[in-house]
């Protein structure tokens, strides 16, 4: 039995040993697994979980392989990658492929924040399915070549809500794609918990007294919150809902703190504040669709024909043509994914400096842009309200106030974040989880307690 944290940023797997939750190696990711996949196509997917997967699951699989295969000459090409699994990447070295050409192969970084989409048809739904399959295997693989056992029974987590909008409807399809992947890939037994309780389950391991914890997780797409009732008497029940005293969820994470530094810190050189040639201001919706790497119909509309003619057009049209060079460069050549992790790592570095220089060589040489924890207060404003909110709905849905505050997801390492949620509650103490461990933790707790 395993704790498995399918993060949006992020993948862990824990074990219980000597009745604590320990994070195990994931081979060369170590105990975290960027949640990022690389393949030279789409039909390779298939192709590599078909010889990955267990025998008793193979046969979908085979099956639509067969299927591609009778297309003709285009799938056939595929053919040259049969058996060589190393043609799909996971983690950092996904993330390593896409860079070396982002016009090339086919790059996802957060399946999890498409779960849940509304609009989507179902191949698009299917091919979600395969993609979190994918990581899903490859993340059993390691795990069970770490144990030297199979593992067949899994708690995997979940935010409160996917998506913001139709969370009822969202949730159901996301928790279906999960449940599919994980039983294709070999799973047997598979339950879902909560990623603020979880963590929050962590928490309570130390506590010595019935205690009200506000758990606020600020993940890679989701910020959750949840009031719990914790403490040793609790710890034991398999049933926690009476403790459960209210839930808030919203599609805010890591991934958006990292699109509206792009926006605020990296777009100006690209034109996003230039003028027409009329004096108009130029128009934004295309530098916010190119960002928008957790969203898969801007995606798609900004890598569209139609709007590389707009784009084309814009840049006639430009005061400055030479900045709409380069957001023209990023729609020739892809590179979405390669913009937005350069405003991740400054931010990441922007947590031990107050200054960071953003390398932009890539869209010009020698380009360069400096950031500052002060613009990336700017820039994250309605982000950090919108968890505040969240915060408040939480409490008020409880009738009382917490006696502690326990914060834990990596978004929640910036300084800045972290002031601001401590600002939120001046008298009530606030305690940092780990990071990225808190909901692995707490999901190995809770997979021993209810498959023991």
């Amino acid at each position: 039995m395993i704790g498995f944290d399918y993060g949006t940023s992020n993948c862990a797997v824990g074990i219980m040993e000597n009745s604590q939750p320990k994070l195990i190696n994931l081979g060369e990711h170590g105990r975290f697994m960027a949640s990022s996949l690389y393949s030279p196509s789409r039909d390779v997917i298939v192709n590599w979980l078909q010889k990955n997967i267990n025998d008793p699951h193979k046969e979908a699989f085979t099956n639509l392989r067969r299927y591609q295969l009778s297309l003709g000459q285009e799938a056939l090409e595929d053919l040259r990658y049969d058996g060589i699994a190393e043609h799909l990447s996971f983690g950092k070295q996904a993330l390593a492929r896409y860079l070396e050409d982002p016009s090339e192969g086919y790059y996802i970084k957060s399946p999890k924040s498409f779960l849940g989409t509304s609009g989507l048809l179902p191949p698009q739904i299917v091919f979600f399915e395969h993609i979190v399959a994918s990581m899903m295997a490859h993340v059993k693989q390691l795990t069970e070549n770490q144990l030297q056992r199979e593992v067949n029974q899994v708690v995997i987590g979940r935010p409160i809500n996917f998506q913001g909008r139709n969370s009822e409807a969202s949730n159901k399809q996301a928790i279906e794609v999960l449940t599919n992947a994980a039983k294709h890939v070999g799973y047997k037994d598979v339950e879902f918990q909560f990623e603020p309780v979880a963590a929050g389950f962590e928490y309570e391991a130390t506590l010595n007294k019935e205690t009200r914890v506000l758990v606020v997780d600020i993940g890679g797409g989701t910020t959750d919150c949840s009031m719990l009732l914790m403490g040793p008497q609790f710890i034991d029940k398999l049933d926690r809902s009476a403790e459960l005293l209210s839930h808030s969820g919203k599609r805010i994470g890591g991934n958006d703190f990292d699109i509206q530094l792009a926006l605020k810190g990296i777009m100006p050189n690209l034109g996003i504040t230039s003028n027409l040639l009329t004096g108009k201001p130029m128009p934004v919706n295309s530098y916010h669709e190119a960002v928008a790497i957790n969203d898969v119909n801007a995606q798609t509309e900004f890598y569209s024909e139609k709007n590389g003619r707009f784009l084309s057009q814009l840049k006639r049209d430009s005061q400055q043509p030479e900045l709409l060079a380069r957001l023209l460069k990023v729609y020739e050549q892809k590179l979405s994914y390669q913009l937005v992790n350069s405003a991740e790592q400054a931010k990441i570095n922007l947590t031990d400096s107050e200054q960071n220089s953003v390398d932009l060589s890539y869209l010009d040489s020698g380009l360069s842009q400096s950031v500052s924890r002060e613009l990336f207060l700017q820039a994250s404003e309605n982000q950090l309200n919108n968890i505040a909110q969240l915060m408040e709905e939480a409490v008020d849905a409880a009738g009382c106030q917490p006696d502690v505050i326990f914060v834990t997801g990596g978004t929640a390492k910036s300084p800045v974040i972290n002031q601001f949620l401590q600002q939120q509650f001046n008298n009530i103490p606030v305690v940092i989880g780990d990071h990225f461990g808190s909901v692995a933790s707490g999901l190995t707790r809770w997979s021993q307690r209810i498959f023991s």
